[in-house]
């Protein structure tokens, strides 16, 4: 038998992350010690409420069945923390919906709302589902460039007249993913206008909602009047209560979006595990001193690499939020070159930036998934691998 991938999937780029996945398990087969801070997983453990919550209700095996959708009281809780922690009023019947990962429904979303020949506006750099969604439901690409001069936000105004009368939906995400930037509720005001005029609907991923650093606020796009009107925002448990393999998220606002990917999933699969369920419940609606302590950690993770790869003459911009640096690598390197040299002759891994776009290029995305001490290693070795082979 001789099987081809079909059009859409040969469009796909392999995955950088298994790329680098494979570099890294060479390196350790040669003897070498890799420091791995390319995938952004969480090396913090959950709160201890929430694993309890999930073996109660795992040790029941009444609840190995179907979900086929969100339980009340996990609707409830996403309604409920989003009110304590944005300030937001979100109806738990009808603009939430559960998803098995933000993933998961930022995957589907093309499929469900765009039809073919429809255009998509999507940040470069970009997180790499936002594109490859778009691609397989068969859209049509508009990458607008996050740029450093225009604090990684898009000049909307630039978007060609003939692009945005055939664009369907755009793609947000701030804090960013690669690029850790903040969006201001001006800039959220002037989405929304932008949205209503165009006839656009906004997808905003707010997966690191909760790791914002130096004081800056919390701005969900769901709190900036309107927003339910053009918007849908997705969120995770992932990052913000380190439960990245229980795959649950879920997605808030214009409930008509939201009916049109329920429908759509409720075709693709049968819920998130009971137990699951009800240990994210849990989380969003307990004990939040972890999410204070959590910041904290990943501050002083970041300073510590930070003053150590500034040493070497490394000046980086400080990320005010996620659990990534978005790093300008020294002159002389592509992308490519640095990050894969660095994991062959330093064993630290990092992320490419044009892995994320054309206008990641010139970049790296440090991942702070490890403890300190191993950043301060990391530094040292980077330190180490820019004396020796500097172009």
């Amino acid at each position: 038998m001789n099987l081809v991938a079909s059009k859409k999937v040969q469009k796909l780029t392999a995955s950088i992350f298994q790329e680098v996945a494979d570099l890294k398990r060479q390196a350790i087969n040669r003897g070498l010690d890799v420091i791995d801070l390319s995938v952004g997983s969480p090396d913090l453990p959950p709160p201890a409420f929430v694993v309890e919550e999930l073996v109660k209700y795992a040790s029941n095996t009444a609840n190995y069945g179907y979900t086929l959708k969100g339980i009340p009281e996990f609707h409830e809780a996403v309604s409920f923390f989003y009110k304590q922690r944005y300030a937001v009023d979100i109806d738990p019947e009808k603009e939430v919906l559960q998803l098995m990962g933000s993933q998961d429904g930022l995957a589907h979303l093309a499929t469900a709302i765009i039809n073919p020949g429809d255009y998509v506006l999507v940040p470069d750099p970009g997180y790499p589902i936002y594109e490859a969604s778009v691609t397989i439901a068969g859209g049509v690409l508009y990458p607008f460039a996050l740029l450093a001069e225009n604090n990684f936000l898009p000049i909307l105004d630039d978007i060609p007249l003939h692009i945005l009368e055939n664009t369907k939906m755009m793609i947000l995400s701030y804090p960013g993913n690669p690029v850790t930037a903040l969006a201001d509720r001006c800039f959220f005001e002037k989405v929304i206008d932008f949205a209503k005029h165009h006839n656009i609907l906004v997808v905003h991923d707010f997966a690191y909602s909760e790791l914002i650093y130096d004081n800056h606020p919390q701005i969900s796009f769901m709190s900036v009047p309107g927003a339910k009107e053009v918007g849908i925002e997705f969120n995770s448990l992932s990052k913000t209560f380190n439960l990245a393999g229980c795959r649950i998220g879920y997605v808030v606002g214009n409930e008509q979006a939201l009916n049109i990917l329920g429908t759509f999933k409720s075709q693709i699969d049968y819920g998130v595990f009971y137990p699951i369920q009800k240990a994210a419940a849990a989380a969003l609606t307990l004990d939040y001193t972890l999410l204070k302590e959590q910041v904290e950690e990943y501050e002083f993770r970041r300073d510590i690499l930070m003053a150590g790869l500034e040493k070497s003459g490394w000046q980086l911009a400080k990320s005010p939020a996620t659990m990534f640096l978005w790093a300008k690598i020294p002159d002389g390197w592509t992308s490519r070159q640095f990050a894969f040299e660095l994991i062959n002759h330093a064993g630290v891994a990092v992320i490419p930036g044009d892995a994320f776009g054309k206008q990641g290029e010139g970049y790296v995305r440090i991942a702070l998934v490890q403890p300190a001490e191993r950043l301060s290693e990391a530094a040292a070795r980077i330190h180490q691998f820019l004396v020796e082979y500097a172009r």
